[in-house]
């Protein structure tokens, strides 16, 4: 295998573990084992868990962009486009209720430790902010366009958050009803 497929195996190992464990709890053995390769190997390609974090989050980043991408050239409309957003939380459910949001778990995490990676972290946030407000703004909303990207972000990890420590489905399915029914009248009721 190759430096830079090994490489790729860490990093989406670690990205699995960080989720599922949080950051905190992942060790450079958790990560080495779920690899299956020797730390020696390991060390070979990061130095500290600082790094191994830092390609995390451009991970994160990288695949945020790519499905916001896929959603714009796929999306018949922005409000389809938005629902996509809103619906991802079902098509996500089995691992929101098990570990809740990955970028929520992750930017929480670290903003406790207040590491120095929060920002970074927070940088997938903010790709989702711009993105729900450009098209809340193609929606002909463009003076409550960041309002509404960010209501709609905070209502999308308070669902999250809830169906995580409840275990429940069915509230999930409910809240997603509901933002859909709240995005058709932001659509019917332009500002």
């Amino acid at each position: 295998m190759s430096a830079g497929a090994t490489r790729q195996q860490i990093v989406e190992a670690a990205d699995e573990l960080f989720y599922r464990q949080g950051y905190a709890h992942s060790s450079f053995a958790d990560i080495a084992a779920a690899v299956r390769i020797s730390r020696g190997n390991f060390y070979y390609h990061f130095k500290t868990k600082d790094e191994i974090l830092e390609a995390v989050i451009a991970l994160r980043l990288a695949r945020t962009r790519e499905m916001l991408d896929r959603w714009e050239a796929e999306g018949d409309g922005p409000a389809e486009r938005i629902r996509c957003f809103i619906r991802i939380l079902v098509a996500n459910r089995a691992k929101i209720l098990l570990y809740g949001c990955p970028v929520g778990t992750l930017s929480s995490e670290l903003a406790k430790l207040d590491h120095g990676a929060q920002a970074q972290a927070n940088g997938i946030f903010a790709l989702f902010r711009d993105w729900l407000r450009r098209q809340f703004e193609l929606l002909g909303l463009g003076a409550e366009a960041d309002r509404l990207a960010m209501s709609l972000l905070a209502r999308s990890q308070g669902v999250a958050t809830l169906a995580n420590a409840f275990r429940d489905e069915a509230f999930l399915r409910e809240e997603v009803e509901a933002l859909c029914d709240w995005l058709d009248a932001c659509v019917r009721q332009p500002a």
